[in-house]
């Protein structure tokens, strides 16, 4: 990592129920929250933000949120991300063989017509020079109501905070996710950066 972790014996408080939360949900606290903890209120309000995005009364489904977190994750070259996400992305009972076609999802009969629409807002809402097109609005339309189109637009958005985030300051994928084509683009996010 780019800055050291901070200890989580020395950080705020207020911070020790999220540690102790990400021991019980991960068996460790992650590297990740250890360099936001650097900073203790924004740490908390990023914090607060995921789950308020990452809820269960969410009009979009955990296995589709999950697969937004993790191709915005691949576009922003972050391993750390790409790692975690995608092995919720398998508890949220998506298969191995759909994780590994995700940077691939345009050539796949694998992802759905509503998968596809969100995929692809995702990548031009990510993408550099790219920017969302009344057409990625058109196909949002036919799958999503107005509700959920604000709900993607803010998953999408945070995503794109938190992975830059980890990528810029170099935060190490933590070996959750096993499948070897998600490995191996982990260890080209590793060496990119």
């Amino acid at each position: 990592m780019r800055v050291a972790p901070k200890d989580p014996a020395a950080s705020a408080w207020y911070l020790r129920p999220f540690f102790w939360n990400q021991k019980r949900k991960y068996g460790r606290v992650l590297d990740a929250a250890l360099a936001w903890a650097r900073s203790p209120r924004l740490f908390l309000g990023v914090a607060l933000l995921y789950g308020m995005i990452d809820r269960r009364n969410s009009p979009i489904e955990p296995a589709l949120r999950s697969l937004v977190t993790v191709r915005v994750s691949q576009l922003n070259w972050c391993a750390f991300c790409v790692d975690l996400n995608s092995e919720t992305l398998l508890k949220r009972g998506v298969g191995e063989d759909k994780v590994a076609a995700l940077a691939d999802w345009r050539d796949s009969e694998l992802f759905s017509a509503r998968e596809q629409a969100a995929l692809a807002y995702a990548e031009a809402m990510t993408g550099e020079g790219v920017g969302v097109h009344d057409t990625h609005f058109a196909a949002l339309k036919e799958h999503f109501d107005e509700d959920a189109i604000v709900e993607l637009t803010g998953l999408i958005a945070f995503q794109n905070l938190s992975s830059r985030f980890n990528s810029a300051l170099k935060v190490p994928a933590q070996g959750f996710c096993h499948i070897p084509a998600i490995e191996q683009e982990i260890a080209r996010d590793q060496d990119r950066q």
